[in-house]
């Protein structure tokens, strides 16, 4: 069936009901019980495996056509593609209702690999997937019969570790470990013969085949790897490519710890420490304990393939196969020195050469992921300075390809999994976040996951106000990578420099201007920088609002919420006071100073003004030390519209905190300061001019101005008859024409309701006192910690005892 065809088949099949189904495995049991199945009954079988595979659960067929399916692939003389087949079907059948196979007495090796794969894919107990990997790894160890092969056997065991690492005893372990060491290092260096093919032109005498090469042409003289290349392999050769391909997973379980089994646990101290001098001697391999002599023969493999790369045809030809293999060799390395501390030397000096060999290439960029990472494991051992090779990692290849999905994936991956080794060893990764969040802006929101993880680790004292700003400028660094991959693709006559005289009018043109490159180059650093470029970058920022609407741009933007909110309770775990003044101004500073996306904005402020909270109860002497900054922001009326989250909890927090509750050095010119400020604000908010609109305020702001004038004026209760008339005209306001028609009535409901709590608390000024004046001890309590909900109880129960209950008549 073509792909196309198969295509459009699937689509068909997933539609397919349980009837149909029926019937369409009565033709499948039609097709398989003529007298030999031919392209008819593979067809069928290839449909109905389409159809199995297309359900989203399991379906189980007719009792009588899984026992066909059964008897058909156990046949002998049944053909291979039909026998696959219905293998396939049985295991898109999993669990499968009256499956009887079993694989103890099968002797085809062909036929044992598939009725295993069967009987695997059942999800059934460890005992029954234990009892595969006896049955293969006793097919392993003995003569197999003539024409028969192990390596459809390989497959098979590499899934039984998979599932169940100790469904093997530790005596098969070795068996199996004898085998593979002795297939990585001795398969045949001469090519495989050709197959007759059976025809009139057949020759029975063909000519005998010659050596294996080199990816470069050269005849290989020392031994045989998967970069061995032939017209033909023999068998030994197809269990040598076999064996690499299983070789991590096997050192992985089995390398270096003993099995829990009966013979496992017999060995005398004595006896483990001989087996160590034996492994560190200069005795024949042949002596070693099995995975020790694995270990050895896996090592040299691997010294082969990263030697076979060095070859100079690899960088002519398509190398992905060469790079791949280079990979899993240098991965192998690091495990089995884990393993074995002995093979650290050698192993350190070789992969320092080959880095230094292929850190120049891009192409080898994935290859350098495994390098760093054994020298992040075993560096230190070795004695050797790595943080050349951790600059180069964290510098060059993400400011080049961070374009590049795959291997943003990968090396983001490995950040995360190494944040807690690289910074503990290396202050190189902790400078580079400016590059690593390339990654980021680039191809996110598949990566906010991993970032989610890294990020912690990035942050310190020193780190944190960059972190900040980077991450605020999130989007906007989106927009100037992509900026930077358009102007590297024009012909070298566009890039040269424009007039800094002319005023760009696009972004392609700023990149190129002169006045613009520093500020690009800032954006697009490689490392942490000590300079402010803030104010600069304001009108880059407004340049690069051309590609807002971007995709891409919109995707970051998403991010940084999340982002935001987790660097801020990382942050305070570790901030001095110092750091927390600072991130303070800085969000009053940046509110204003976003990329314009709108929905961008709004969530970067719900986040800010919740985050500025929390900075207020985690210090609130901050009030008292940032009075200035805090009256200037307070005192613009704009931001109530324009920053209304920031602007109520900034209001909230100077009522809340100017207080000698809170800090001593309160005064009360300060409070009177602010009482003014806010009054005027308050005044401008709810002034009514006639014949004029009247600007939409939230009623959260309103009502969050008139309880911190109310609580300022408890504490400066000179100030309590200015703020009680005030609170007396809102009534009016509430009531006027030009509100009613801007404000609904639970708004308007929710303000006069305030006001009149508040009034009633003022008639009282020694219980106003306590309840806007709490001790420290009490300033916690649960009505305190209210930031814009009603006031608390306790101005609830004043209100109370003030107004009459209905039907009360004075004495």
């Amino acid at each position: 069936m073509g792909t196309a065809a198969a295509e459009s088949f699937l689509k068909q099949a997933r539609e397919v009901q349980e009837d149909e189904l029926s019937r369409f495995a009565a033709r499948v049991a039609a097709q398989l019980q003529g007298p030999e199945p031919g392209a008819e009954a593979a067809d069928c079988l290839q449909r109905l495996h389409l159809v199995l595979a297309a359900s989203k659960s399991p379906r189980q067929l007719d009792a009588q056509l899984v026992e066909l399916l059964q008897t058909v692939l156990c046949s002998p003389k049944c053909p291979e593609q039909i026998q696959l087949l219905c293998a396939a079907v049985l295991r898109e059948m999993a669990p499968c209702d009256g499956l009887h196979l079993s694989c103890h007495r099968i002797q085809n090796t062909k036929l044992l690999s598939l009725v295993s794969s069967i009987l695997l894919a059942q999800g059934e107990e460890k005992a029954a997937v234990s009892a595969v990997g006896q049955r293969i790894v006793k097919a392993l160890e003995g003569r197999l019969p003539e024409g028969q092969s192990s390596r459809y056997l390989l497959p098979v065991l590499s899934n039984v570790i998979s599932l169940s690492p100790e469904a093997l005893t530790e005596e098969q372990i070795n068996v199996v470990s004898k085998k593979m060491a002795d297939w990585l290092r001795y398969a045949s260096t001469q090519q495989g013969v050709a197959q007759p093919s059976g025809g009139f032109f057949s020759n029975p005498r063909t000519r005998q085949p010659g050596p294996v090469t080199e990816v470069d042409g050269a005849i290989a003289t020392d031994f045989f790897t998967v970069l061995s290349l032939g017209q033909h392999y023999t068998e030994d050769q197809w269990l040598n490519m076999q064996t690499f391909s299983m070789l991590r997973k096997w050192l992985l379980c089995y390398g270096s710890k003993e099995m829990n089994t009966p013979n496992s646990g017999d060995k005398s101290e004595v006896e483990r420490s001989v087996m160590s001098v034996v492994s560190s001697s200069s005795m024949s391999s042949r002596l070693l304990p099995p995975k020790e002599r694995l270990r050895e023969k896996a090592f040299e493999y691997c010294q082969r393939l990263i030697e076979q790369s060095n070859r100079q045809a690899l960088k002519k030809a398509d190398g992905d196969l060469q790079k791949a293999c280079l990979i899993e060799a240098v991965t192998i390395m690091d495990i089995i020195c884990k393993q074995d501390s002995s093979y650290v030397y050698r192993a350190a000096s070789f992969l320092k050469i080959l880095h230094g060999r292929i850190s120049g290439d891009a192409t080898y960029a994935r290859a350098l992921l495994p390098i760093a990472q054994f020298f992040l494991n075993h560096g230190e051992m070795a004695a050797v300075d790595s943080d050349a090779i951790y600059k180069h990692l964290f510098t060059d290849i993400p400011a080049q390809l961070f374009h590049n999905s795959s291997l943003a994936f990968e090396f983001v991956l490995f950040c995360k999994d190494n944040s807690q080794l690289f910074s503990e060893t290396s202050s190189i990764f902790r400078r580079s976040f400016p590059n690593l969040f390339k990654f980021l802006a680039w191809n996110s929101p598949p990566l906010i996951a991993e970032f989610v993880d890294i990020l912690p680790f990035l942050l310190d004292a020193g780190t944190a106000i960059e972190i900040f700003h980077l991450l605020l400028d999130l989007p906007c660094l989106t927009a100037a990578l992509d900026v930077q991959m358009r102007s590297s693709s024009l012909p070298s006559a566009e890039r040269a420099a424009c007039d800094p005289a002319v005023k760009p009018a696009a972004c392609l043109e700023a990149f190129r201007n002169p006045l613009y490159r520093s500020t690009f180059q800032y954006l697009l650093r490689v490392e942490s920088v000590s300079e402010d470029f803030q104010e600069r970058l304001i009108p880059l920022r407004q340049l690069l609002g051309s590609l807002a609407s971007s995709a891409r741009v919109m995707q970051c933007a998403d991010t940084v919420p999340v982002l935001l909110e987790l660097f801020f309770s990382v942050v305070a775990e570790f901030a001095d006071a110092s750091l927390i003044n600072q991130l303070v101004v800085l969000v009053l500073q940046r509110s204003d100073q976003l990329y314009e996306i709108p929905a961008f904005k709004d969530d970067v402020h719900r986040v800010l003004s919740s985050q500025l909270e929390m900075l207020c109860k985690l210090r609130p002497a901050l009030v008292v030390e940032l009075s200035k900054e805090l009256l200037e922001f307070s005192g613009t009326v704009s931001n109530i519209q324009n920053k209304e989250p920031i602007f109520t909890h900034v209001v909230w927090a100077i009522g809340e905190y100017m207080s000698v509750s809170y800090d001593k050095r309160c005064t009360v010119e300060q409070i009177n300061r602010f009482f003014e400020s806010l009054e005027a604000v308050l005044f401008e908010v709810t002034q009514v001019r006639p014949q004029a609109s009247v600007p939409s305020y939230a009623p959260r702001a309103i009502t969050v101005l008139m309880t911190a004038l109310t609580k300022l004026a408890a504490r400066s209760q000179d100030l309590i008859p200015r703020v009680s008339l005030f609170l007396s005209k809102m009534r009016t306001f509430v009531q006027s024409p030009a509100v009613t028609s801007v404000y609904c009535k639970e708004d308007r409901e929710e303000i006069l309701i305030r006001a009149t709590e508040l009034m009633n608390l003022l008639k009282m000024p020694t219980v106003a006192q306590f309840v806007f004046t709490p001790s420290v001890d009490v300033a916690h309590t649960r009505f305190q910690k209210e930031v814009n909900d009603t006031l608390p109880s306790a101005l609830r129960i004043v209100t109370r005892l003030l107004e009459p209950a209905p039907g009360f008549v004075p004495g």
